[in-house]
């Protein structure tokens, strides 16, 4: 379970950040991007995180993950408080993003067999954890080839291997298909519906409202930085009046 009360994070502006605003009176010294945000995943549910860019997406998940911390707010994860167990947190998610770097010397067998040893997994247990999830994204044909001279979207799958080989009880992915072709993006969203059959918290990130559409349960719509919807599909749904998913997040945004 993730819960999130009332968090959020302020940055501290350089010079340089600041002269993009314009006259000195204007430039501030602090950046709001993430203010006031409390919501909570459930096991067993797909949470959509959306909104437009610049919105506080992936600071968000950042938070979750750990990766850096809140302001002000308390973040749990399985009702440890990432700010006093941090270490116990961590042990509990995988974190994926389109942007993470990987070794290109390494095949992506390696590369996921170095992350399975930052978690201790016993030998094992790695390597049927490990064949389940390559044949699960069809891994299977370059899992021994130089990670330097694969595709984008096999890069991708290596990501998300990386990402889960530890069995992590929470899933967080910041726009895992981004850039990615149909088979690869399916590979991905079938491998999150299986997450969800295994009871595991999951929250992503899109752009792709038909993403959101076949996969949430719940969501959430953040625009600089505050929550302006949240709510079940249901509700979301109900707010449509016929029109698209893509319609009725424009409408949300422009209302807001």
């Amino acid at each position: 379970m993730i819960e999130l009360d009332s968090v959020t994070k302020v940055f501290s502006l350089s010079k340089d950040q600041r002269k993009i605003v314009g006259s000195s009176e204007l430039r501030p010294r602090l950046f709001t991007a993430v203010d006031s945000v409390s919501f909570t995943c459930n096991p067993g549910k797909v949470f959509a995180l959306i909104g437009p860019n610049g919105s506080g997406k992936t600071t968000t998940l950042r938070m979750i993950a750990t990766m850096m911390s809140p302001t002000s707010g308390v973040i749990s994860i399985n009702g440890n408080n990432t700010a006093d167990n941090g270490r116990l947190a961590r042990k509990s998610i995988g974190f994926m993003t389109n942007q993470t770097a990987l070794y290109d010397r390494l095949s992506p067998y390696e590369m996921v067999k170095y992350f399975a040893d930052l978690n201790g997994m016993e030998k094992n247990k790695f390597e049927k954890r490990c064949s389940k999830i390559f044949s699960q994204l069809n891994m299977e044909s370059f899992s021994n080839k130089r990670i330097g001279t694969l595709s984008s979207g096999m890069k991708q799958k290596t990501s998300i291997a990386r990402t889960i080989i530890h069995d992590p009880d929470i899933i967080v992915f910041d726009e895992p298909t981004t850039g990615l072709d149909v088979m690869t993006s399916r590979a991905i969203l079938d491998l999150i519906k299986n997450s969800k059959e295994e009871k595991k918290t999951i929250i992503f990130s899109s752009h792709r409202m038909e993403e959101v559409q076949s996969l949430a349960d719940d969501i959430v719509i953040i625009y600089n930085g505050k929550i302006i919807f949240s709510g079940s599909k249901n509700d979301f749904e109900s707010k449509m009046d016929s029109v698209s998913y893509d319609d009725t997040l424009i409408k949300m945004i422009d209302n807001a």
